[in-house]
């Protein structure tokens, strides 16, 4: 047979295919996304998950006057090659070329830009809402998973809609997964649903016998009360119903006819609906259904083989501070672990094996995780937060009013901060520095390698008054040794590099090395660059600024986070407080105030300067004349 992926432009050519021809159309889905994402990386086992819904959902309806509303959009691959995007489909996650996730400026069949879990419904009922206020007439569909109704959101936006009772279809797509197996009532409450399969073939029989009643007949009126006695009496608690929503379900999300046809019906009714679809993560791609964890998100891999585990020869930073809590909590039993739904991700593994008792997974929900851990330091446990940088920034006002205000010692281990690569401008952890110097009381700090990271999590866990941030980047660490047993460093205390008397430079963080680097090769041409390993970003080491101030006549500060509010500001600010200004020229590096797009993590740093040789490169563009050929730089301990 031809194939027929190349010659669907958009959405609408689906109409003209036959049923056989939508079958092998999947097939041709998935082998391009197999194909593609082992080249490129990616998010495969969700996408590989929904081809034959995502075909339905375009059969059915007519985007982008139809508006289908993705969440998170981990599965939005089959989506992107079905709406025009198959010929720059081999660019995905490069810089310039087709985003991993949905992004309104990429196409018009994106309607909504996501990346963090949750947000369909609410988002979705905007658009259903503004199409009631402007007398429209379309579908609005949001498709959330069910590891996002983990999330607070995804319940604030139920709940709104069925309070408003307007047109809109809420598809639950349900594979007991999210990264890591679900966990928590919600996912109970599902499985028990699925497995009433006594009242599934009774729900059956009861559509086929009302479809043959004459429409408003008292017959068709007592098998709906019918349906609805059983449905109270084999399944247990009817949330959605009670919520508002006209519920349908268990449906085979591989079951293309019927899905098709089950949306053409949910189509036309009125007011809230939610389709609830069993679909598998990793559809397709045996070794992705064996391992769904795993292909959640890979890396470049050999799709005969699959992805081959490679032992790396540097640990990561992710691994060092799970293996660093987990010694840790074997000394204090007062030590907990908690992650939102990225045990693996985060570095838990280890202490969910050893300390099940002290290990905490709370599902997609980072506000509770926060404030859960607020409970339990108040009760004299040490909770440590372990949660990327990007997605703590949905729990800022538990931070603030939860912890922080009740000067709760919680220990905040923040994984992937600054710029992470390939997934873009919505998992880029650049803001954290800002948004954690603000709060009173809150300790930051960012390891300059994966050995220091050791000793400043043992100095968050001997803090008593007040939070704590350990700020770390993805990947792995640099290869130091690790020496001895983690143990806690002089709160505020920085630690000079590299002596010189040109110029200095504050660093923190992932960019102390590439000062460091930078500072050797500026020495080759009569620069002697003084390099401090700041430590801390709050509170600053204050006695080491009033030096370097009194013996440079240019402070250039470099960090991997946004320059807005950022370390930069906060050295600024401590210049200011001084009465210094009129002092040395201070320049800072760092991202500037815009979203960075998706390149890898090597090309975003080497753009903004933030590499070894951007750093070299701009500092020679700041150094004034007279400063070059001055006293020759030393290394300092």
């Amino acid at each position: 047979m031809d194939p027929l992926l190349p010659g669907i432009s958009g959405p609408d050519d689906l109409k003209e295919l036959t049923q056989e021809q939508l079958l092998q159309l999947c097939g041709e889905i998935r082998e391009e996304i197999i194909s593609t994402v082992s080249h490129t990386g990616g998010h495969l086992g969700a996408s590989l998950g929904v081809v034959e819904l995502t075909v339905a959902l375009h059969r059915v309806f007519s985007t982008p006057r139809d508006k289908i509303v993705w969440d998170v959009g981990h599965q939005a691959y089959p989506h992107k090659l079905l709406t025009g995007r198959l010929e720059r489909f081999h660019t995905l996650r490069s810089r310039d070329g087709i985003a991993g996730f949905p992004k309104q400026a990429e196409s018009e069949h994106d309607m909504f830009g996501v990346g963090h879990a949750s947000t369909s419904i609410s988002a979705a009922l905007g658009f259903a809402i503004a199409r009631d206020t402007l007398g429209e007439d379309h579908s609005v569909v949001a498709l959330i998973g069910d590891g996002a109704l983990t999330g607070g959101l995804a319940y604030e936006g139920l709940n709104n809609t069925g309070q408003s009772g307007t047109d809109l279809i809420v598809i639950l797509n349900d594979n007991e997964m999210s990264i890591s197996p679900n966990v928590g009532a919600i996912s109970k409450y599902l499985t028990r649903i699925t497995s009433g399969k006594q009242y599934n073939r009774m729900e059956a029989d009861l559509w086929d016998l009302m479809g043959k009643i004459p429409h408003g007949s008292k017959a068709q009126l007592l098998a709906g009360r019918i349906k609805e006695s059983l449905k109270q009496l084999v399944v247990p608690t009817i949330l959605f119903e009670e919520l508002g929503f006209k519920y349908f379900g268990p449906l085979d999300g591989h079951d293309l006819p019927l899905m098709i046809r089950t949306l053409e019906a949910v189509r036309e009714m009125g007011g809230p609906v939610l389709l609830h679809v069993l679909t598998t993560k990793g559809k397709g791609y045996r070794f992705a259904e064996e391992d769904r964890a795993k292909y959640h998100g890979v890396g470049k891999f050999d799709k005969s083989r699959g992805v081959q585990a490679v032992r790396p020869a540097v640990p990561s930073y992710t691994s060092v501070f799970g293996d660093t809590l987990c010694e840790l909590a074997n000394d204090d039993p007062a030590i907990h672990g908690i992650t939102a739904a990225m045990p693996g991700g985060t570095g838990l593994g280890r202490m969910k094996e050893e300390h099940p008792d002290r290990f905490h997974d709370v599902g997609i929900a980072e506000g509770h995780a926060v404030t859960f851990a607020a409970g339990l330091a108040s009760c004299g446990q040490r909770p440590v937060v372990s949660i990327y940088s990007t997605f703590l920034q949905r729990a800022l006002d538990q931070i603030i009013h939860d912890v922080a205000l009740q000067h709760l010692p919680v220990v905040f281990a923040i994984d992937r901060g600054g710029l992470v690569g390939e997934d873009g401008p919505t998992h880029h952890g650049v803001f954290d520095y800002t948004y954690l110097r603000m709060v009173p009381g809150m300790m930051v700090m960012a390891p300059r390698d994966e050995n220091q990271l050791r000793h400043l999590l043992a100095t968050g866990l001997a803090r008593t008054e007040g939070p704590s941030a350990l700020r770390y980047p993805r990947g792995s660490g640099l290869g130091v040794p690790l020496d001895g047993p983690a143990s806690p460093i002089p709160i505020g205390r920085s630690e000079t590099l590299r002596r010189g008397e040109s110029l200095a430079i504050l660093a923190v963080g992932s960019l102390v090395h590439p000062a460091l680097l930078a500072a050797e090769d500026l020495e080759k041409e009569g620069l002697a660059v003084e390099v401090v390993d700041m430590r801390f970003i709050k509170p600053l080491d204050e006695e080491k600024l009033a030096d370097v101030f009194a013996r440079h006549s240019l402070v250039i500060t470099a960090e991997e986070g946004a320059l807005t509010g950022g370390f930069g500001s906060g050295v600024l600010e401590w210049a200011h407080a001084q009465g210094i200004d009129g002092g040395p020229r201070v320049r800072m590096l760092g991202i500037p105030d815009e979203f960075q797009q998706h390149a890898a993590r090597g090309e975003l740093l080497a753009n903004l300067n933030l590499d070894a040789a951007g750093i070299a490169e701009r500092i020679r563009q700041w150094a004034p004349g007279d400063e070059r050929g001055g006293t020759r730089a030393q290394s300092a301990s």
